[in-house]
């Protein structure tokens, strides 16, 4: 038999809160970027000029986030039958090559001031608005990676995760100008935002690679632990094996497809009314929006000792033990033995 059963879930409250977080970032990376500019003009250090450039990234990255987490919210249609979730992976991306980009800036204007120097000037205002600019990118990283987190926007945890390095960024900076203040070494400001520019490079495609595997749909360990807990806690008499289940990840909302082994002398309206309300328990427990579709097979008399279905008058062999739902049960093929 090949049957297919979907059910589907989506959150408005969560489209809401992501919006917000998302003009949130674009407002507050904004005025960041405008304290570090200042501490510039102030200063001419090379890594206070380091740490704005970094901060033009945040600002464009802000603005794209904004307008993807509103496309990648509307509804499927006839276009897009699975959404526009995967919008929220080319912001992530975007947002690493930005990154990548300004590392190679940072870098070149570094090296420039090394071989020309140029001594920074009034560095005690500088470290103070460097500072300020350090502590409200610290709280806006943590709002960030907690709404994504827990409304499920890559976008957002990406942005989290870029603000928070900024932080690091702007400690080093803070660190590079105090030992120059101390020691009137004046290499040290180009050297430290050299380093800089190499610590961001390294995080910016690191966030390339993570969107990547998004967009290519690359096994998530997290979310296959996650469905497979879910399909443990609602299982039931006649849900007898899951396997070749597959996960097509379109931002927060999850495609999964999989081999649904059931009593073969179930008939149709049984598998039908069994299928769907165990799908609908799976999904509410799961901790992404989605949708499960289930090709049906028949147990063919040879899950015996692994079906817990009471009654059965076609069992060959006495009932053993379940098998466990685990994350290499479900991705592989059915069992040898059947």
């Amino acid at each position: 038999m090949k049957t297919l059963f979907m059910v589907t879930t989506s959150s408005t409250h969560s489209d809401k809160i992501r919006n917000r977080a998302a003009w949130v970032s674009a407002i507050a990376s904004f005025l960041i970027f405008a304290m570090k500019v200042a501490a510039y003009r102030m200063t001419g250090s090379a890594a206070v000029l380091s740490d704005a450039l970094e901060s033009i990234v945040n600002v464009i990255a802000s603005l794209v986030a904004l307008y993807v987490i509103w496309f990648s919210a509307q509804p499927a249609d006839r276009e897009h039958p699975y959404g526009h979730g995967k919008a929220e992976y080319f912001s992530a991306a975007f947002e690493g090559g930005l990154i990548f980009f300004a590392a190679l800036l940072i870098i070149y204007e570094s090296v420039k001031a090394l071989i020309f120097p140029k001594a920074p000037q009034q560095l005690e205002i500088g470290i103070a608005i460097v500072s300020g600019a350090a502590f409200l990118n610290f709280l806006l990283g943590i709002y960030l990676k907690r709404v994504g987190k827990a409304h499920h926007s890559d976008a957002l945890q990406a942005s989290g995760a870029h603000v928070l390095s900024d932080v690091i960024t702007t400690v080093g900076v803070i660190v590079g100008l105090g030992l120059v203040l101390l020691t009137n070494i004046q290499w040290l400001d180009p050297a430290i935002a050299i380093l800089i520019g190499l610590q961001l490079g390294w995080s910016g495609y690191k966030i390339v690679r993570e969107s990547m595997g998004g967009l290519l749909d690359e096994i998530s360990p997290t979310s296959l632990n996650e469905l497979g807990e879910a399909l443990e806690k609602n299982r039931r008499p006649g849900i007898i094996n899951i396997h070749q289940l597959r996960i097509m990840r379109n931002g927060r909302f999850h495609h999964v497809d999989a081999h649904l082994v059931v009593p073969e002398y179930w008939d149709v309206a049984k598998v039908h009314i069994e299928s769907q309300d165990y799908e609908k328990a799976v999904v509410r427990d799961y901790i992404f929006d989605g949708e499960l579709a289930f090709h049906v097979d028949p147990c063919k008399k040879s899950y015996c000792t692994e079906c817990d279905m009471p009654n059965c008058p076609i069992r060959l062999h006495p009932f053993k033990a379940l098998r466990p739902f685990t994350v290499k049960s479900l991705t592989e093929g059915p069992p040898e033995s059947t």
